[in-house]
Formats: structure tokens, C-alpha cells, sequence
């Protein structure tokens, strides 16, 4: 999958005081992460047993969210506030741990479920790597 999150990074003026890879990685994980679990929330309204994936669609939902706030934060590096960074990314690894949970205990009857759940965990493996190199 081709992106414009490294061009972008590497065109930046300002001195990014992060590895500009892993970010682009992270940016990159926290975009499809918030596509699957959009996707994801959709797709479990269109069950037959949707009231069963109640709290999946609101999970799903709230992932997203908080991901595509992530992706705005962490896209932005002048004046950049290292601590602001890193409280975002911590919320972020507990969303995304809670909706890969609860979209993996529906994995094995919902394949979009399994998709998300997948998204989701790799996302937040992303953000700690992030966290860890500050």
C-alpha cells in the first residue's frame, strides 16, 4: 500500500523529535485501524444478531475515533509537545487493546470481526513501539 505519510514526513521543516519511520509506521496502522473498525461498526449493524454486537459497534466506534485523533496529533510537529504526543498515544494503545478484545471474542462467528480485531492489535503494537522510542 502506497502512502503519502513518509513523503510528507520527510518534507517536514520542522526537526520531528521521533524516528520518522516508525511514526509513518504508526500513522499508517492508526489510518487502517480506524478504516477496519468504521467498517467494522457498519458491518455488525447489518447482522441479524446485531443486538448481540451492541457493545462491539460502540467499541468499534470509539477505536475509530480515538485513532483518527491520533492521526491529527501525530501528523502535526511544529511546536511540537512531546508530552501531549505520548498521552494520546497511551490513550490509544487502550482502545485499541479494548476493541481488539472485544472484536476478538467475536471472531469466530464474524469475519469482519476477526479483520478488525487483527487491525486493532496491530495498531496498538505500533503506538507502543512509538512510545518506546521516545
Amino acid at each position: 500500500m502506497t502512502t503519502t505519510t513518509m513523503p510528507m514526513l520527510r518534507t517536514h521543516p520542522a526537526e520531528i523529535g521521533l524516528d520518522r519511520g516508525k511514526l509513518a509506521a504508526t500513522i499508517d496502522a492508526l489510518n487502517a485501524c480506524a478504516e477496519a473498525c468504521t467498517a467494522c461498526a457498519d458491518a455488525c449493524l447489518g447482522e441479524s444478531s446485531v443486538a448481540e454486537l451492541v457493545k462491539c459497534v460502540r467499541t468499534n466506534l470509539d477505536c475509530a475515533d480515538v485513532c483518527t485523533a491520533t492521526v491529527r496529533v501525530m501528523s502535526r510537529h511544529t511546536a511540537y509537545n512531546a508530552d501531549v504526543s505520548r498521552a494520546v498515544l497511551e490513550a490509544c494503545v487502550t482502545v485499541c487493546k479494548a476493541c481488539g478484545d472485544e472484536c476478538g471474542g467475536h471472531a469466530g462467528m464474524h469475519e469482519h470481526c476477526r479483520i478488525c480485531a487483527e487491525a486493532c492489535r496491530a495498531c496498538e503494537q505500533a503506538c507502543r513501539e512509538l512510545l518506546a522510542s521516545f
